[in-house]
C-alpha cells in the first residue's frame, strides 16, 4: 500500500498534471464567461434583430402538458441548442487564436535560440586545392 501511495504522489506532483489541473479550472471559468456573453449579450441582440422573444424559448412541442399537471410537456428545445453551438464556436475560436499566438511566439523564440546553419563541408576539389595552396605558400616561404 505504501508503494501505491508513493507512486500516486509522484504522479500527482508532476508538472504536466498540475498544469493540466490549472488549465481545467481556468477553462471552466472561461466557459462561464463565454456562456454569459452569449446568453446575456449576444443572443438578446440577435433576438431583437430577428424580432423574436429569445432563442431560449424556441422549441418544438411534441406533447402538450396537461392542465392538471399529470403530464409534463415534451419538447425539442432547439433554441438552447443554437445557444450552445454559438458558445462552442466562440470558445473554439478563442482557443484557436490563443494557440496560434503561442505557437508564433514559440517559433520566434526557437528561431532566436537556434544557431546559424553551419557552412557546408568543402568538396573534395576544394580541399585538394586548399592543400596545394598551403604547400605552395610553405614552399615560397622556405625559399626566402
Amino acid at each position: 500500500m505504501g508503494k501505491f501511495l508513493t507512486d500516486f504522489k509522484e504522479f500527482a506532483m508532476k508538472g504536466n498534471i498540475i498544469d493540466m489541473a490549472v488549465g481545467v479550472i481556468i477553462g471552466g471559468a472561461f466557459g462561464k464567461i463565454v456562456t454569459s456573453l452569449v446568453n446575456d449579450m449576444i443572443m438578446p441582440v440577435i433576438s431583437m434583430l430577428t424580432g423574436g422573444d429569445g432563442y431560449k424559448n424556441l422549441k418544438h412541442v411534441i406533447t402538450e402538458a396537461s392542465e392538471d399537471g399529470s403530464v409534463q410537456e415534451v419538447a425539442i428545445n432547439y433554441g438552447i441548442f443554437i445557444q450552445n453551438i454559438i458558445d462552442f464556436i466562440i470558445i473554439a475560436l478563442s482557443i484557436f487564436v490563443a494557440l496560434r499566438v503561442i505557437m508564433k511566439l514559440k517559433k520566434k523564440k526557437e528561431e532566436e535560440a537556434a544557431p546559424a546553419p553551419a557552412a557546408p563541408a568543402p568538396s573534395a576539389e576544394e580541399t585538394l586545392l586548399t592543400e596545394i595552396r598551403d604547400l605552395l605558400k610553405k614552399e615560397a616561404e622556405s625559399k626566402k
